[in-house]
């Protein structure tokens, strides 16, 4: 007897999370904090009950056209280097591609539960933060879990983040417990990419292999919960820091933010050498072409709002490395705007 496939859209996923102003008092904080623990008790997934692995749809075909790159989301399926190879070669392309972002996506929040997991083990008893954290560590798992499944079941050799960083990443927790602010900075700075552009794709309505879109829904949905977490976190102990740590952590935001966005979103030597990428052509895509560079600004709409939020963009030194860092724009009006092309859309098209 054939599997019931159970697809259920990332829209019925998310958890309504609390409205919280910017300024919060100590009890509010916690209100958040116990608000965004009982929704993971309430809506949570399991890598291995909530994606159907063994589904027909959910294998990985070689011939399956659903895996070439969206040109309307990722730069390189916008470059007509990409758009002028043969199907065949941009499916194998998009393949690889998305396999290296989730093994990239699995190893930065290995390290991420690792970095909690520190962080945890200096707080009281009685901490709304214990809590929820223990709860975010162990959604986190589950998504290496159901990233690495994706990967296995791609079976491309793919190597995720550059070698020099997994070299390293055994200082991640480290900086959970000795730099406490800078941890939550760039637990964004990897967060915030890959949730903007699973956003996109899911909101471009285009035909995904099941697989890939299942796991982007759960991904998104619980990924909701641990950037509103670190908004709060971020936003309430602004207003702690030094004037030197202020200035120094204020001209180090945008460059976490780049410096990881890069390690996320930049393709790897491997790739580039596995599919004879020309060098220029992976140049103009991250990040000289002006539509690069437009892409790479809108990934950060809510962190610049953020930054704005927590007065560590106010200075002209901390907007002038906005600026080198090609991360500067338009501050995001709320949380998860979508970018101008998808709320400027008419109603018509977004229903078709």
């Amino acid at each position: 007897m054939s599997q019931t496939l159970d697809h259920r859209t990332a829209e019925n996923d998310t958890v309504d999370l609390p409205d919280i102003p910017v300024d919060v008092t100590p009890e509010q904080y916690a209100d958040i904090l116990r608000a965004l623990s009982q929704a993971s008790v309430d809506r949570h997934f399991d890598a291995f009950v909530d994606v159907p692995w063994d589904h027909p749809d959910f294998q990985v075909r070689a011939d399956d056209p659903r895996w070439v790159l969206p040109a309307d989301v990722d730069p390189l399926g916008a470059h007509p280097w990409y758009q002028a190879q043969s199907l065949e070669r941009q499916i194998a392309i998009g393949q690889w591609r998305q396999a290296n972002i989730l093994k990239v996506g699995l190893q930065f929040e290995n390290m991420l539960i690792r970095g909690i997991m520190q962080y945890v083990f200096t707080l009281p008893n009685g901490s709304a933060e214990y809590r929820y954290l223990t709860h975010e560590a162990t959604e986190e798992c589950h998504h290496t879990q159901m990233f690495q499944e994706t990967v296995n079941r791609i079976g491309l050799p793919v190597e995720g983040m550059p070698w020099l960083v997994r070299r390293l990443a055994w200082l991640v927790p480290l900086a959970a417990s000795r730099f406490r602010y800078g941890f939550f900075i760039g637990v964004l700075a990897g967060e915030e990419p890959v949730d903007h552009t699973q956003k996109a794709i899911l909101r471009s309505g285009k035909d995904l292999p099941p697989v890939l879109s299942r796991i982007m829904e759960i991904h998104v949905a619980e990924e909701a919960r641990h950037i509103s977490f670190a908004h709060h976190y971020i936003r309430r102990n602004a207003p702690r820091l030094g004037r030197v740590e202020k200035i120094v952590i204020s001209m180090l935001f945008p460059v976490i933010m780049r410096v990881l966005c890069d390690v996320i979103m930049v393709p790897s030597k491997s790739f580039r050498k596995e599919f004879d990428i020309p060098k220029s052509v992976m140049k103009e895509i991250y990040w000289r072409a002006p539509e690069s560079r437009e892409r790479l600004q809108e990934l950060f709409g809510d962190v610049r709002m953020l930054a704005d939020q927590a007065g560590l963009r106010q200075s002209r030194a901390a907007r002038f490395m906005w600026r080198l860092c090609r991360i500067d724009g338009r501050p995001s009006r709320y949380r998860s705007e979508p970018p101008v092309a998808f709320a400027s859309a008419p109603a018509s098209a977004a229903q078709d």
